[in-house]
């Protein structure tokens, strides 16, 4: 089964991005290019699910939320 992710990119004032995912708490990352900050959130939810399987912890789905937009 292919689980797919809504991403939070959000870009620090002294550069680089942090990234979160609203549907996996606790999943961050970051990167100095917005490039990498997306290839670092792919590393770090799958080592996110990983670990929930691991664990015997129930996988989360895809879960709405309300999107803004906004100027870059």
């Amino acid at each position: 089964m292919e689980l797919k992710y809504l991403i939070n990119l959000e870009k620090n004032e002294d550069g680089g991005y942090t990234v979160t995912v609203p549907s996996l708490p606790g999943c961050i990352t970051q990167g100095d290019t917005w490039e990498e900050a997306v290839a670092n959130a792919q590393e770090a939810i799958v080592g996110f699910i990983e670990t929930l399987q691991d664990l015997g912890k129930p996988i989360p789905l895809e879960i709405p939320v309300k999107l803004e937009k906004i100027s870059l």
